[in-house]
């Protein structure tokens, strides 16, 4: 670690970016401003430096502090350094600097200021929405030839993450390494999480491997890292690894709402049940949190049952809690049960906030409900004061494109108040895509790049809408493009969770050990689906091929085939099968499940990207509506 010295710039030189840090090259001279001296409070008793600390121990109220206060300069015992940062602690508490520049006139008044009365100061700023002055601060009181320590340090490492300042980071931590606090748990831990809020894993790890004692909480911001970093899948491996020995760490309620999180962004059902049965014995399953965050884990993870277990044992049920069950049921094909939670969360006497009609309207785009989610728009600013947001607005240009209204979704985004965003433009992309609306994708794609937010994936949009209608002409000009510029798409993959382990695969995939016999498996579910009617659909291949017989073996090896062969081959018969996949399953793909269901008699689960499809005895939820 010592030879990030040389890379390094000292805290006198200037960032890189004069826009994002312009604050390293400032002064505190507007921070620090003459205090206007308080007159004419008079205390409710006698005052002397022997009661002095007890007063200010025992304010509660502003009005008090200013009483104190007006004492403390006419007696002048403010420049007593105990009274003083009692003082001015207590003043912090009352006076948060979001809203007030009270503490600071303080400051201004102690002469000689000690090291802990910059702390106070700084740390006010780290928790505010001026995290830059702390900045400052600390600047000016290094140039008075005062050293921070440890907790100075990890309050500045704070206002840098506040204020997205990766020079001032790394500027502090310089100092860091210069003044020898590289054994503070608690400083190195606050720079771990510097590291990994600016997506450096290795950085983070780094600073992790140099601490000696590692509790609970340096352990969570390595999940957390690894989790910021997309290693989501290497995330679940620390559970075990924190508690074996030597390092013998116990997870707290902190560590089982990240790991939560973990599950059920990669539909690891059986590890969340893990953390489950980890939560109840050690007493956290009473967290209304740690409550809410279940049900949407098992809601990701396409177990609705257990979700609903988890939300009829919540005695006292909170907006989040109403709102994560809506959304569960939207994503899993369940749109009016959702619509349903909705009006029974308001017969409960709970009022709902911008996510619940995020995930009510999106119940609606996935059922196709077209005038209920018209209605429940309308509803949002005229009965419930909600100024629509960026992702209501969101949810009504996919449920409209879904439904074939695509001009009309085009409509909402150009006269909606908000400036659209990629996303919303990415999700008419999508349904031009279905609709195979050539001239509108390709007006989207050109809004994609006025943003400059264009990517691979928008292209391969483009190429399937080509594809669709045929234009193979069109599809070869795109790929020469992305190819000239260095486009690389994103891979599909698919994830499978056995006895606890997730096993990856991607297209053609041959790096699982025992991918022989998942090709001779998938090779035997095809025939026994082709006796059943099984035929491929070449549509979903985007590339030109002579026949279609060419076609078919090219959409053969998808990563969800393999992931359902494997399944198939490695779990008793009627087990169900539970997949995610990173993209949207292709209408290939999902034909070959339906298929499969009913042949193999089991009950079949896929997270794409955007919903789950349950799959049963030859038919999906999603009654061919994604």
């Amino acid at each position: 670690m010592t030879g990030i010295l040389k890379l390094l710039p000292s805290y006198h030189s200037s960032p890189s970016n004069p826009n994002a840090d312009h604050c390293l090259s400032s002064t505190c001279s507007d921070i620090i401003q003459s205090p206007n001296h308080l007159q004419g409070y008079r205390a409710e008793q006698p005052f002397s430096n022997y009661n002095v600390h007890t007063q200010i121990k025992s304010c509660i109220r502003k009005s008090h502090i200013l009483q104190i206060h007006s004492q403390l300069i006419r007696k002048f015992i403010i420049q007593i350094p105990s009274i003083s940062l009692m003082f001015l602690s207590r003043a912090t508490a009352l006076w948060p600097l979001d809203n007030s520049s009270y503490p600071i006139k303080i400051f201004s008044q102690i002469s000689d200021h000690s090291l802990s009365h910059y702390n106070k100061i700084i740390r006010g700023y780290s928790l505010s929405g001026t995290p830059h002055k702390g900045f400052y601060l600390y600047r000016q009181m290094l140039t008075k030839g005062i050293c921070p320590n440890p907790l100075t340090s990890t309050f500045v490492i704070k206002s840098c993450i506040k204020m997205s300042s990766f020079v001032g980071g790394l500027q502090v931590h310089n100092m860091i390494l210069v003044g020898g606090h590289r054994s503070d748990s608690l400083l190195l831990t606050t720079l771990m999480d510097f590291y990994s809020f600016f997506e450096k894993r290795n950085e983070a790890c780094k600073v992790f491997d140099e601490i000696t004692q590692r509790d609970t909480v340096a352990w969570n911001v390595l999940i957390s890292c690894y989790i910021r970093n997309n290693r989501i899948k290497d995330s679940l491996s620390i559970f075990d690894i924190m508690q074996a020995s030597p390092y013998g760490s116990h997870p707290d309620n902190v560590t089982c709402l990240l790991l939560l999180q973990a599950c059920a962004h990669l539909g690891a059902l059986d590890f969340g049940k893990r953390i489950h049965t980890y939560i109840d014995e050690n007493g956290f399953g009473s967290a209304l949190n740690i409550c809410n965050a279940l049900i949407s884990m098992y809601s990701r993870c396409g177990s609705l049952d257990q979700s609903f277990l988890v939300f009829n044992g919540i005695s006292k049920k909170n907006v989040v809690t109403w709102s994560a069950m809506i959304s569960g049921l939207a994503m899993n094909g369940y749109g009016r049960e959702a619509i349903e939670a909705f009006n029974e969360m308001q017969k409960a006497g709970i009022f709902p906030d911008d996510q619940t009609f995020t995930g009510v309207l999106s119940a609606c785009s996935h059922s196709g409900l077209v005038d209920e989610g018209m209605m429940l728009f309308e509803s949002i600013a005229k009965e419930y004061g909600i100024l629509p947001n960026i992702h209501h607005y969101g949810c009504m240009v996919d449920l409209l494109g879904r439904a074939g209204m695509l001009h009309r979704a085009y409509g909402i985004i150009t006269t909606m108040p908000v400036k659209p965003d990629f996303a919303i433009w990415r999700t008419l992309l999508g349904a031009c895509k279905i609709h195979g609306q050539v001239a509108l994708g390709e007006r989207v794609v050109e809004h994609l790049i006025e943003l400059k937010a264009q990517e691979a994936g928008d292209y391969v949009l483009l190429l399937n809408i080509y594809s669709s209608v045929g234009d193979w002409e069109k599809v070869i000009e795109v790929r020469k493009f992305m190819k000239d510029k260095g486009i690389q798409t994103t891979p599909g993959c698919s994830t499978i969770e056995l006895n606890g382990k997730l096993h990856e695969f991607v297209v053609d995939d041959i790096s699982h050990p025992r991918k022989d016999e998942i090709y001779d498996m998938l090779d035997e579910i095809g025939k026994q689906l082709k006796i059943a009617g099984y035929v491929v659909e070449v549509s979903s291949e985007l590339h030109k091929l002579d026949d279609d017989e060419e076609k078919g073996f090219r959409l053969s090896y998808h990563s969800e085939k393999l992931a359902l062969a494997f399944g198939v081959l490695s779990t008793p018969p009627n087990t169900k099968i539970r997949v995610a996949k990173n993209l949207r399953i292709c209408v290939d793909c999902h034909n070959f499940a339906k298929f499969l269901c009913g042949v193999y008699n089991r009950e079949v689960i896929i997270r794409d990207r955007t919903r789950f499809h349950h799959f049963c005895n030859g038919h999906c939820s999603c009654n061919d509506y994604w």
